[in-house]
């Protein structure tokens, strides 16, 4: 042989190690690791691990391959990898249908295996008789797999291969949300077998998702077939939920060292360089050994105190383990790596010493890495009271391979056999530094040139969307349907993605296909979606925090390109609204919120965005890989031509008055109003409204907004008052009006928002603010009203208000599905039966999904769900038909008596899923409007009658809330969402985010109902556990809903608002908020309630960030009775004078501006107790407190000592316990003394003063003597409080206490003005505290000096 380098001496030194300590175990059948020479299961983390050094000794040989023998060694070393990747593989293969199975369970006994048999790679233990669900197992598998193809190895063989992978990808792409089994296996770690969200895994599987994307799994030879496909979004939710836990594991882990994995090498899964040294510093502080480091505090496994025969601990004992845990030299082998990569030799060269020092010598001299070193049972004793100070010994198995692997991947790169960048070819190692600014671009485009000519007056230039081709524009939903069919196959039956949602990262690229391009509009302008997505404002906002979100989290190549239609529902009387303008003039300007952004056309972006090719459409398995897919074809072809070209708005108008006998009317009110659950202020509670009476007038005297003028002109509104009701004119025959709400015919100008008011009604609109029309409980109710007068009524009345009254009362006496189809009609004399008109019938015109012909009225010919449609007939038999053909010039309006349903089937909005019926007076009139129908050919109408004359209330109650919408009366928008029982479409999804960051989230009013949600739930059972909580008020479960969507927005967007809260109770928001309202509007608390209830979506998410954020606010009213939340600087404004519902006069005025400072502190504790906030570092003090005394005692509920022995300082487990004692007190500022009443006794704790505190201390009791010492000092000084509670108590006000009323008002018998005083200063609530614990703790020494340590 010839002489060889000195490089190359010392790799064969290296590869002879390789092949005795790794190699020499590889199972030739499988190429699987057995985990010991006596245990032949194969773990898929272990094996992945173990092969690692053997890739990186091929990569080592390849550089210096001078002589054909090492070329030789090279490639032996590569196909061992690849027979081990692949073996794992087929093992996985194997189990295709568990995840098939996962997709949709997530459930742990449908989850892959985490160990296989070595011999077979067959399954070793039963579905549920380990912790199979490792995610981080599967992600690391998938990472490396990514890292190795990367680096020129072949792993992957076949199509059919790719497609698995694909799904494997989908099996950890919700890795954020799934409690797993983690690294250890273990769970909680009781190890009783419960999962826990891991911040390991979640870590693993963001950095797997990222490092999988758009990587073609052929290496250089592959092509489109042959790409993984990753939603950049997924991705992006690993990462902010991780980032939310470090330096924590999971609820029951405060620390592990299992991080370092995620931290740095393999995954670099952190971007944030601040947050990888606060996670690495911990574990160096706390889980840093002389031999190691420990996997996790109080981690009994193999300590001398552990009961080797049982697999549980008992949660008592894992105190036992403290101090004496064992210690891993894996861990250094990590941070060898880890400092290596962050090129800092000197603490490479530190952990390398320590590490040599424990390593054991084999007898041929070869240093192996043990698995972990315990205490010996008889130094237990000295290592309690020293630890750290004794000898261990090793317990396990040497070598372990695991840590013997990443040791030799070490001791490469400290010899410079490798460079960092070889053992990641991805360059994941750069993903923590800093990053250039990223331009947010912005497309506006116009749904017709109307719109795009009242754009241009505004000086803002945009095409139509037909002017933007060969580019199509389309909603999110169809890109997410593509997506379903990603990772297809049917030889192995996965069927592709599960998950419908794609969020902005995704809609915010270009989509090429064949030879078209796509842009998508974001997932949250999709109008179907829920009554938030009306409230332009909202809109509006919700796409400043998207563009805001781009900014921080984009991370592809090109800029990312948000594409927003405006379409003709945006409009607000036929005018592109303020808000809007504004925005858009702001886009124009370049910066939105300090985010750069740039307005522009779709065709000057092409070169600057990053596009996807969508090639996975091809029908590969057809084998006609250039073809689409058939069904995707077809899916194209169908909803591509209507997504937005052709019309597809909401064509709700009020109908104008319609002359008509007047009869006497019954009050219907208040029907709604006693669903209602938020109870402001009991004092008001007995509190009426103005009398029933006045009322009545009011909404009949003052036509509301809805009432328009008929653009027709063939009547005259407004030409008497409408109490007398205007007078019909001669021509129109009979009684008939042709009313607004049905399409205008003429496609070219349909005028589809609501017209431009009469000056009459804005008159009067300016005057009459809402809050008069306003439902209030009446004594009359409807018990003794036949359903059918109800029914005439409801066919009468105008008022939106009114008619939720009546249907609400129909609910509830007749249910959702009561058939209201004929009834009401005898009442009407024979010419009134004509006026059956679609205001009646109240099924709105809604193509949200298709979108139609001419005039928008979609044909069901193609009946795409027929069954699923109630069609609404109007009998042949009424003299409607008649009547019509008599007025020529109408016909063309009142034919259109067609009424259409969305389906009710969701899912299937987007198909044609709107049938229309043309009545009999259709085909009578003939070719006047045959331009407008789809289907004008009367056999078909007269067919369709047979199907039944069914319009249920449900059916009224869609109209009514579409028009609610549309009118924007969120009160009633929000109360008739609630009887239809929409829910909100990303409710799941929000109540996960804020899990998955760890808050719990409670519903429901305290102290009764209020039910905690822990876990992910599916979207019914949410639905469910909200509406059983509120009982029958439906407003409330609405706004609940809205509000969770909120919070999940704050939590995404500003994290700190959530600091030290770990509970989110919306019940006692929802109070709070009533509350505020109450406070800054100086009205009654069902006033306040109300207020609430019709706030617009927009700025309802505003006072709930005032009330998040502590900022002060002020109430201004604007147009249409509506109020709006302002912020105010200062607090010195009288927020009084700003609304304008009747100002205090005189003498009350000047109070108000006096007494503003007054109350700022109750606030304070209100706000907070309602939020659950409580100072820095709260939970871990109370541990402290706790482990000093038996136990402590809040509102019935003891917290014991024995919560020290199982759970750690800063373990969230504990943190819970706490809250959980706390929520027990349903008076928001009460709670809040309590806090601070714990946190003085924290004080006394950290401070030493007394070695014990003795037996239960009962929290309360320290308040309540608190607030006698208060009394006592107010007595003296003569302060306010000597007005109510301090007074010298006679007769009468003794009476009044014991019936357990305070003068005053103060919740739980402390005066208001303890809850009012600030916590500092001599008079302020501390002092008193720590008076009270000095008083009621007999272990505080009473007499003699004492070092006063509390400053």
């Amino acid at each position: 042989m010839r002489s060889r380098s000195n490089s190359g001496v010392r790799l064969d030194y290296y590869q002879r190690i390789v092949h005795r300590l790794i190699l020499a175990h590889q199972e030739p059948v499988t190429g699987l690791f057995p985990a010991s020479n006596i245990n032949s299961h194969a773990w898929i983390r272990d094996n992945v691990y173990c092969i690692l050094a053997v890739w990186g000794l091929s990569m080592a040989y390849k550089k210096i391959a001078d002589q054909d023998e090492d070329r030789a060694k090279c490639y032996e070393l590569e196909q061992s990898c690849v027979k081990l990747m692949r073996g794992l593989l087929m093992a996985m293969m194997n189990q295709k249908d568990k995840v098939e199975k996962f997709k949709m369970t997530q459930s742990p006994y449908d989850s892959l295996h985490a160990k296989y048999s070595s011999k077979n790679g067959l399954p070793v233990v039963g579905d549920n008789e380990w912790g199979h669900l490792q995610i981080d197992a599967v992600s690391l598998y998938l990472l490396i797999l990514a890292q190795m193809t990367a680096s020129g190895l072949q792993i992957v063989f076949s199509l059919d291969e790719v497609s698995f992978i694909q799904n494997l990808v989908f099996y950890i792409e919700s890795a954020y949300s799934i409690p797993d089994y983690g690294i250890w296996e273990r769970g909680d770690k009781t190890n009783h077998g419960e999962p826990e969200l891991n911040a390991s895994s979640i870590g693993m599987a963001k950095a797997a998702l990222e490092a999988m994307n758009e990587l073609d799994l052929f290496g250089a030879r592959g092509g489109p077939a042959s790409v993984i496909h990753v939603l950049a979004d997924e991705a992006h939710k690993c990462q902010a939920v991780l980032q939310s836990m470090l330096p924590r594991e999971s609820n029951s882990k405060e620390l592990d060292s299992g991080l370092l994995c995620v931290i740095g090498f393999p995954a670099f899964a952190v971007d944030d360089a601040q947050l990888i040294l606060n996670t690495k510093d911990a574990i160096l502080s706390r889980l840093q050994g002389k031999y190691g480091c420990k996997r996790f505090l109080r981690d009994g496994y193999r300590t001398p105190k552990e009961d080797p025969s049982r697999l549980y601990y008992e949660r008592w004992e894992l105190r036992m383990f403290e101090n004496i845990e064992c210690e891993w030299p894996l861990f250094f082998c990590y941070l060898i790596l880890f400092h290596a990569f962050q090129n800092d030799k000197r603490s490479v060269q530190e952990f390398a010493d320590k590490l040599e020092k424990i390593m054991v010598r084999s007898e041929d001299g070869t240093l192996l890495i043990p698995e972990s070193y315990a205490v010996p049972q008889d130094l237990v004793g000295a290592e309690y009271q020293k630890p750290g100070s004794q000898i261990r010994e090793v317990v396990g198995r040497c070598p372990f391979l695991w840590g013997q692997s990443l040791f030799i991947l070490g001791r490469l790169l400290q010899e410079g056999f490798l460079a960092v960048g070889e053992l990641d070819p991805l360059n994941r190692r750069l993903g923590a530094q800093k990053k250039p600014d990223v331009v947010v671009q912005v497309v506006i485009i116009a749904e017709d040139t109307e719109i795009r000519d009242k754009l241009a007056e505004h000086d803002l230039h945009v095409q139509t969307i037909a002017e933007v081709a060969p580019i199509e524009v389309q909603p999110a939903r169809v890109l997410s349907h593509l997506y379903t069919y990603l990772g297809r196959n049917r030889k192995l039956g996965l069927s592709g993605r599960k998950s419908r949602d794609v969020g902005i990262l995704s809609t915010s690229k270009l989509y090429s296909l064949k030879d078209r391009i796509f842009a998508f509009t974001p997932q949250f302008v999709d109008l179907s979606r829920f009554y938030i997505a009306s409230d332009n404002e909202l809109m509006i906002d919700i796409l400043k925090g998207e563009i805001n979100f781009l900014k921080s989290a984009w991370d592809l190549l090109g800029r990312p390109l948000v594409t927003l239609v405006l379409k003709r529902i945006h409009l607000d009387q036929d005018k592109i609204p303020l808000a809007m303008i504004q925005t858009m003039r702001k886009l124009k300007s370049g910066y939105i919120n300090g985010t750069r952004v740039m307005l522009g056309n779709l065709k000057d972006f092409l070169n600057t965005s990053a596009i996807t090719d969508l090639s996975f459409l091809g029908s590969t398995e057809d084998g006609y890989p250039d073809r689409l897919h058939p069904d995707v074809q077809t899916y194209l072809d169908e909803h591509l031509l209507r997504s937005f070209s052709n019309r597809s708005t909401m064509n709700l108008r009020g109908g104008q008055l319609r002359p008509r006998h007047l009869r006497r009317r019954m009050s219907c009110k208040g029907a709604i109003k006693k669903t209602r659950s938020i109870n402001v202020d009991s004092d008001n509670l007995g509190m009426e409204g103005p009398s029933p009476l006045t009322e009545r007038r009011l909404s009949s005297v003052v036509p509301p907004p809805w009432l328009q003028a008929s653009k027709q002109g063939h009547v005259s509104v407004f030409a008497t008052t409408p109490e007398e009701g205007p007078t019909s004119p001669p021509q129109l025959g009979g009684e008939l009006v042709a009313r607004e709400n049905m399409y205008p015919v003429d496609p070219l100008h349909s005028r589809s928002a609501i017209e431009r008011r009469s000056e009459f009604v804005r008159q009067q609109e300016i005057t009459v603010p809402k809050i008069l029309i306003q439902r209030h409980r009446a004594d009359t109710n409807f018990a003794d009203t036949e359903v059918e007068e109800l029914i005439a009524m409801l066919r009468e009345t105008e008022n939106l208000e009114e008619q939720g009254d009546i249907l609400q009362y129909l609910v509830d006496t007749q249910g959702l599905d009561f058939n209201t189809a004929g009834l009401g009609l005898k009442h009407k004399t024979d010419d009134n039966a004509a006026e059956l008109d679609l205001d009646d019938v109240m099924l709105e015109l809604t193509t949200a999904g298709g979108g139609g012909g001419g005039g928008g009225v979609v044909g069901a010919s193609d009946g795409a769900n027929k069954s699923s449609v109630p069609a609404v007939i109007i009998d042949a038999t009424t003299p409607t038909a008649s009547n019509v053909v008599k007025d020529k010039d109408n016909a063309n309006l009142a034919a259109i008596v067609a009424v259409i349903a969305k389906a009710n089937n969701p899912n299937t909005n987007n198909n044609a899923a709107t049938s229309a019926v043309a009545a009999p007076a259709a085909a009578a009139a003939g070719s006047s409007i045959n331009n407008s129908l789809n289907n004008n050919d009367s056999s078909q109408s007269e067919g369709m009658l047979e199907e039944g004359r069914v319009v249920t209330v449900r059916d009224l109650l869609k109209g009514l809330y579409e028009k609610a919408c549309q009118q924007k009366l969120w009160g009633l928008v929000r109360h008739t969402a609630g009887m239809l029982g929409k829910r909100v479409e990303d409710l799941g999804k929000a109540v996960t985010d804020l899990l998955v960051r760890q808050k719990q989230v409670t519903v429901g009013m305290p102290p009764n109902n209020e039910h905690t949600i822990t876990a992910p739930l599916p979207e019914v059972e949410l639905r469910q556990l909200i509406h059983d909580a509120y009982g029958d008020d439906e407003s409330t479960a609405m706004l609940t809903q809205e509000l969770m969507v909120y919070l999940a927005m704050f939590i995404r967007t500003e994290p700190q608002l959530f600091h030290e809260m770990l509970r989110l109770r919306v019940g006692l928001i929802i109070q709070v908020m009533a509350k505020e309202l109450s406070r800054t509007l100086n009205c009654g608390g069902e006033a306040a309630s109300e207020h609430l209830l019709n706030l617009s979506p927009f700025e309802m998410k505003n006072l709930l960030y005032h009330i998040l954020s502590g900022k002060e606010f002020a109430v201004s009213s604007v147009a249409r009775g509506n109020l709006s939340i302002v912020s105010c600087k200062s607090s010195r404004v009288s927020k009084k004078s700003q609304i304008g519902l009747g100002d205090p006069e005189g003498e009350d005025a000047l109070i108000a501006t006096i007494d503003d400072r007054q109350g700022q502190w109750l606030r304070r504790r209100r706000l907070d107790g309602a939020l659950n906030r409580v100072p820095r570092d709260f939970y871990s003090r109370v541990w402290t407190v706790l482990e000093k005394c038996q136990g402590l005692a809040i509102e019935g509920r003891v917290l014991q000592q024995s919560l020290t022995q199982e759970m750690t300082p800063g373990e969230l487990k504990f943190a819970l316990e706490v809250e959980t004692a706390l929520n027990q007190i349903p008076q928001p500022e009460y709670r809040q003394l309590v806090v601070e009443a714990l946190m003085v006794l924290t004080l006394v704790t950290e401070h030493n003063m007394v070695p014990s505190l003795g037996g239960i201390i009962y929290v309360e009791h320290l308040v309540h003597k608190a607030n006698q010492l208060f009394l006592e000092d107010q007595r003296k000084v003569q302060g306010d409080a000597t007005l109510c509670c301090a007074k010298l108590k006679d007769g009468k006000e003794q009476q009044q206490a014991a019936s357990g009323m305070l003068l005053c008002g103060g919740a739980a018998y402390i005066c208001q003005h303890l809850y009012d005083s600030a916590p500092s200063g001599s008079y302020g609530t501390m002092t008193y505290m720590s008076r009270a614990v000095a008083l009621v703790l007999d272990c505080v020494p009473k007499h003699g000096e004492k070092e006063c340590a509390i400053s």
